[in-house]
């Protein structure tokens, strides 16, 4: 479904964007680390924190409620010519054990070496499965 340069593009890019919304639509956005496997786009959650009570995140209440998350990776330039973005759309589903889970877990290690110190086994990924990608600009630079 990527093509090439798409592809290309996202493996370099270190962070990305992810947008889910609520049973109601209303959307929340959040930057994160992110991994390509196939036609999955992974998002782990991971140690730092990030809230203070015991509720799950807002991204993860979300795709409960509303799978239909969009991702984005984006690369500015003050040299227009330079502008690029891919976006990938699709149904996430929040894996929290399993050997995908696990593999998941260890594309993320392998692409951030500071998610090596991190229990991350006990905790969350989300596996966004890629239906639909759009990109705009010069990908090739």
């Amino acid at each position: 479904m990527l093509s090439f340069p798409e592809e290309r593009f996202l493996i370099a890019g270190r962070v990305g964007h992810l947008a889910t919304a609520d049973a109601h639509g209303n959307p929340h956005v959040v930057p994160v680390c992110f991994a390509l496997a196939g036609g999955t786009l992974y998002v782990t959650i991971d140690e730092k924190p990030k809230q203070t009570s015991a509720r799950p995140l807002k991204r993860l209440r979300n795709i409960a409620e509303n799978p239909a998350t969009a991702f984005v990776v984006d690369r500015y330039d003050e040299d227009w010519t330079r502008l690029g973005w891919v976006m990938l759309r699709g149904r996430a589903e929040i894996l929290t054990a399993g050997k995908e889970h696990g593999e998941a877990q260890a594309l993320l290690r392998a692409r951030y070496p500071q998610l090596g110190a991190m229990d991350l086994a006990r905790l969350p990924v989300i596996a966004l499965r890629i239906e639909r990608v759009t990109s705009w600009g010069d990908l090739d630079r």
